[in-house]
């Protein structure tokens, strides 16, 4: 080929790094670490002056303290007063710092970007279902007219090219047989309820899992509240007991010194799905441990971390039947690679008829992003 060619057709230059002002290049920085810290704002600001220390991320002309003024200015942070001195402020006013919900909403923005790409907004927010029929999303085809068509779905121009050439333009008729509508696709709707395990092992032998999870967790809300608004998402937490947590308490969640009561977690899981009208259900489960504890009737805790026992997985067993006879199909996401777990894990999924990912912390995000997708684009009868 012509090089003379070559070169006018492309251009060669040296790769130029988008700009970025000093507050965006540590703001990025700022959201990881108040992510690790589970919303701490005072240690995530002693985490930055350290890197900044080893890796010279401020100027003279632009400080940490300078970050801190316009972290203000922008309103990411918030002055807190702690009245009664327990370390927790009690109102907006002189005292310690705290991130507001713009900030809490950029974590998730920034958890989105990192583990699902930048992901554009659909015009419609919704995601297409494989089947056809009487729906709200235009395919650009056509099909014969059926009873039950909506009348402002019929095509006039298509109607009359086939009554013209049906009947003919001197004896001219419309019949039902002559019409023709543009076909459509259903919106599906999805209705998620995210567990995620929150147990000590989440932190044990020197892994933190809980970040990870909690970047996940935030990722898929911002995912489902920007593309799919009209999906539901609900976020729990399970320990020795299991409770929803806010999309806004995410970035402060933190792991407990708790046993794992899975059966708790599936239970208020399948209670709040039995609240929600649309036909589609789903339920992730975050988990690296095996379930450990149950809740007996009395109030008192069954506590077993000796390897599976079998009085409590049984009882998830029969939890795992119970969300199949209400077809709403359990994806476990199982962070740890022992056997024996997975024996457990497989023998659940079956149970159910669900699904099991066994994986280490780097592609979990990626996994159940293609999960989800995945089980959105699931025909539904219409």
């Amino acid at each position: 080929m012509n090089r003379k060619i070559l070169r006018q057709g492309f251009v060669f230059k040296e790769y130029e790094a988008p700009y970025q002002s000093p507050f965006d290049k540590l703001f990025d920085i700022f959201k990881e670490l108040i992510t690790h810290t589970s919303g701490d704002f005072d240690e995530a600001i002693d985490w930055l002056r350290e890197l900044d220390k080893e890796y010279e991320l401020t100027t003279p002309e632009y400080t940490i303290d300078d970050f801190i003024e316009d972290l203000k200015a922008k309103g990411y942070i918030r002055e807190e007063i702690d009245i009664d001195g327990d370390g927790e402020g009690d109102g907006e006013g002189s005292g310690r710092l705290v991130i507001t919900a713009k900030t809490e909403r950029a974590i998730r923005q920034q958890a989105l970007d990192q583990i699902f790409g930048k992901i554009k907004r659909s015009g419609s927010g919704n995601h297409k279902s494989k089947h056809s029929g009487i729906g709200d999303e235009h395919t650009g085809e056509f099909r014969n007219y059926r009873f039950g068509d909506a009348l402002d779905k019929v095509s006039m121009t298509e109607s009359l090219r086939n009554a013209q050439i049906n009947h003919g333009i001197g004896d001219f008729t419309l019949s039902e047989d002559d019409l023709v509508v543009e076909d459509t696709l259903h919106k599906s709707q999805m209705s998620t309820v995210l567990m995620i395990d929150i147990s000590h092992s989440m932190i044990l032998y020197g892994e933190d899992r809980i970040t990870p999870a909690k970047k996940v967790a935030m990722a898929l809300v911002e995912l489902i509240t920007t593309r799919y608004p009209k999906d539901t998402i609900d976020i729990l937490v399970f320990g020795n007991d299991a409770w929803p947590i806010a999309i806004k308490d995410l970035p402060y969640l933190k792991v407990g010194p708790y046993h794992t009561n899975t059966v708790a977690g599936l239970q208020l899981a399948m209670d709040l799905l039995r609240r929600k009208r649309n036909t589609n259900k789903q339920i992730f489960m975050i988990t690296d441990g095996k379930p450990s504890c149950l809740r007996m009737p009395d109030g008192d805790y069954y506590k077993n971390s000796n390897g599976l026992d079998p009085f409590i997985t049984n009882k998830c067993y029969a939890m795992a039947q119970q969300a199949r006879k209400l077809h709403i199909p359990i994806t476990t996401f199982m962070i740890a690679q022992d056997p024996y777990l997975m024996k457990f894990v497989r023998e659940f999924s079956h149970a159910n008829q669900g699904k099991a990912f066994y994986t280490g912390l780097k592609g979990l995000g990626e996994m159940i992003f293609e999960d989800y997708e995945t089980n959105r684009k699931k025909r539904i009868k219409g």
